[in-house]
Order: C-alpha cells, then sequence, then structure tokens
C-alpha cells in the first residue's frame, strides 16, 4: 500500500486490512471455517461480535470440527463460561461465552488470564461484556446477518 502521493511505503502500509468471509447458508459453514483459520493466521484471541441468533455457537462448532474436536463435545459454554476442547493434534481450545458475566471480576475470578495468556487458541462469545479486560491483540471478529439469512464475517487483519 502507498500513500495517496504515491512514492515510497510509510506508516499506511502498516495498517490493517479488513478482511470479509461470506456464508451463504448452513452448507457454506465447515468450507468458511477452513478459510477463516487459515486467514487469522497465528491469532489465538478471537472474540466474535453479533446479535444473539447470528450463528456465534454455530460457527465456532464448525471451526472446531475443522481442528478436529467433535461436534457433539462442542456446546455453549452460557452457564459454565467456559469449555475446553482438545484437537486433533491434542492442544487445548477454550470456548467462552460471556453473556452472563455482570461484573468483569467474574471473568477475573475463573482465571480469564491464565486462559489468555496460555498460547491455545480462545474463542469467544459475547466480548462485550468484558471489554475492558480483552488484550490488544484480541482479533475483534463481527457477524452480521444479510436480508437473505446469509451471515458475514468481517474483521481487521
Amino acid at each position: 500500500m502507498y500513500h495517496e502521493t504515491g512514492g515510497v511505503p510509510g506508516p499506511a502500509a502498516e495498517a490493517k486490512m479488513k478482511q470479509d468471509i461470506l456464508i451463504p447458508d448452513l452448507n457454506g459453514l465447515e468450507p468458511a471455517a477452513k478459510q477463516f483459520l487459515k486467514a487469522i493466521g497465528d491469532n489465538k484471541l478471537v472474540a466474535f461480535y453479533a446479535p444473539m441468533g447470528a450463528g456465534k455457537t454455530t460457527f465456532i462448532t464448525a471451526l472446531c470440527k475443522v481442528l478436529g474436536i467433535s461436534g457433539d463435545a462442542v456446546s455453549s459454554p452460557t452457564f459454565a463460561i467456559i469449555n475446553e476442547y482438545r484437537t486433533a493434534d491434542g492442544e487445548p481450545v477454550f470456548h467462552f461465552d460471556f453473556y452472563r458475566i455482570e461484573k468483569p471480576a467474574e471473568a477475573l475470578d475463573i482465571g480469564l488470564y491464565d486462559y489468555l495468556d496460555s498460547g491455545a487458541l480462545c474463542l469467544m462469545e459475547w466480548p462485550e461484556n468484558i471489554e475492558d479486560l480483552l488484550p490488544q491483540e484480541t482479533l475483534k471478529v463481527r457477524i452480521s446477518v444479510n436480508a437473505d439469512g446469509s451471515r458475514l464475517l468481517s474483521w481487521d487483519n
């Protein structure tokens, strides 16, 4: 990327790039999950922002399936706040649901930073409830529902 005036790349070259993945229907979940995992690279902290019913848990389930985690094992940790899964390679994946968190201290009480600092993939639903606790490097992904029922994932990478 070059400055508007042309010439040598400068600070603008460091700017984040907007990424989008369209999920046309349920059949598009697994291909979208594969594309998403490839696109996010080494990002381990992923926060999903979306209204109720937009498909956060459904998409996280697809991500887990692609990672080799049994689909039966994946569920929304609404009451437990966190579920731990193991990939086909035995790597941990932490799935958070902060929907019921009313105060940031509740997230700290479960050892939030121990999980976030573990180096494991952390997939978070309802991150807006702990916004001030999220590390700067957290990848913030928006899921929007289109008029035709398709979903659009978008983030800056």
